[in-house]
């Protein structure tokens, strides 16, 4: 048995149920045993490989569509570009590069931010974004973002987050 079973095993015991989502929160970012914690689950090496790991294309897409999202709610600076979620980092590289090259004064204009969980995680997206010219903040949740019009953007990100799950009753 490996020592989060132990631990879930002994909260239950000591508590009672857990919600699915505190059981998928313990699983997935538990600072000691989490999977997004402890181990590299992306890559060719790891259990998945994502769209941004296969090819900048995707970000360069996702950068211009994110751009013309921008230019459709009127160019408003001071804006923030989220990513949720953010993996590595790939992809906030890719929109990045991208935004560099579309329209220098929106990358320069605009804080871009990335919320991430992860004290590991965001090791690695630091070292992957460490050069990039712009202005770049980590978060832990949304609810820190500054107060501007956000664009956010989170690849494969619902497959790897806690759920509620809801039960219907006799009740209603």
């Amino acid at each position: 048995m490996t020592r989060l079973k132990t631990r879930i095993i002994d909260l239950i015991g000591t508590v009672g149920p857990i919600p699915v989502s505190e059981y998928m929160a313990l699983c997935l970012f538990d600072p000691e045993d989490g999977y997004y914690t402890t181990r590299e689950p992306f890559g060719a090496a790891g259990d998945f490989v994502t769209a941004p790991e296969i090819s900048q294309m995707f970000g360069e897409l996702v950068a211009v569509w994110l751009y013309q999202a921008w230019q459709a709610a009127g160019r408003p600076l001071p804006a923030t570009v989220a990513e949720i979620g953010p993996g590595r980092g790939t992809l906030m590289q890719d929109l990045l590069r991208t935004f560099l090259r579309l329209d220098p004064a929106f990358a320069g204009g605009a804080t871009f931010a990335m919320i991430e969980a992860s004290p590991r995680l965001t090791e690695i997206q630091q070292r992957t974004l460490t050069r990039q010219p712009v202005r770049l903040d980590w978060h832990e949740s949304v609810e820190t973002l500054p107060k501007a019009p956000l664009f956010i953007v989170g690849n494969e990100l619902f497959d790897a987050v806690p759920i509620r799950q809801f039960v219907r009753s006799g009740a209603g």
